[in-house]
C-alpha cells in the first residue's frame, strides 16, 4: 500500500520536538487549582503519525507516564489517535478536526465519568497553537447540561529547536 501524506499529516509534524509543560487542574477538588509540570517528547512515526511520550506530576501527588498517538484518516476526513496513562487502565481513542485557521485541533473521546466511574462520559481535548514554540492543551468534560467545562489546562513550551 503506497499512500501519500496530506497537508493534515504534515500539520501534525509541528508537534515534533522536546517540550516542557505546566498543567493546572481546574475542577474536581475543593482545594485551589493544583499545578504540576513535566516533559513531553514528540516524534514522527513515518509520514502519517506522531507519537508523544510524557512524564510528569499528577494533581494530588505522584508521577505519571503518558503515551499519545495522532494521525489523520483521509477516508473519514478526521484526525484520529489514542492516549494512555500509567495512572489508569483505560484506552482513550480520539476523533477530531482542525479549525479553519489551522491553529486549533479538537479531539473528542469517551471514557469513565469523573462523577460516576461505572458510566461513560464525553471529553474533548483542544490543542491550540500560540506560536511555533508554544501551545496550549485544554481538556473539557461534557456536563449533564450539555455544556463543555474546562477541567485541565496545560501550557507547553518547546525545549529544543
Amino acid at each position: 500500500m503506497q499512500a501519500q501524506a496530506l497537508r493534515q499529516h504534515r500539520w501534525l509534524h509541528r508537534l515534533r520536538g522536546e517540550w516542557s509543560y505546566e498543567s493546572t487542574a481546574l475542577m474536581g477538588s475543593r482545594d485551589p487549582p493544583g499545578k504540576v509540570s513535566g516533559v513531553e517528547s514528540v516524534r514522527a512515526l513515518g509520514d502519517f503519525w506522531v507519537v508523544a511520550g510524557g512524564q510528569g506530576g499528577m494533581p494530588g501527588g505522584g508521577e505519571a507516564s503518558t503515551l499519545m498517538t495522532l494521525g489523520y484518516n483521509p477516508e473519514t476526513r478526521s484526525f484520529v489517535g489514542s492516549w494512555v496513562g500509567s495512572m489508569m487502565p483505560w484506552l482513550w481513542t480520539y476523533d477530531g478536526w482542525l479549525d479553519a485557521t489551522e491553529q486549533v485541533l479538537t479531539l473528542e473521546t469517551e471514557g469513565p465519568s469523573l462523577a460516576a466511574p461505572d458510566t461513560l462520559a464525553k471529553y474533548r481535548d483542544v490543542i491550540e497553537w500560540l506560536d511555533a514554540d508554544h501551545r496550549v492543551l485544554t481538556s473539557h468534560a461534557l456536563g449533564a447540561d450539555g455544556q463543555w467545562t474546562a477541567m485541565m489546562i496545560s501550557h507547553y513550551s518547546r525545549r529544543l529547536r
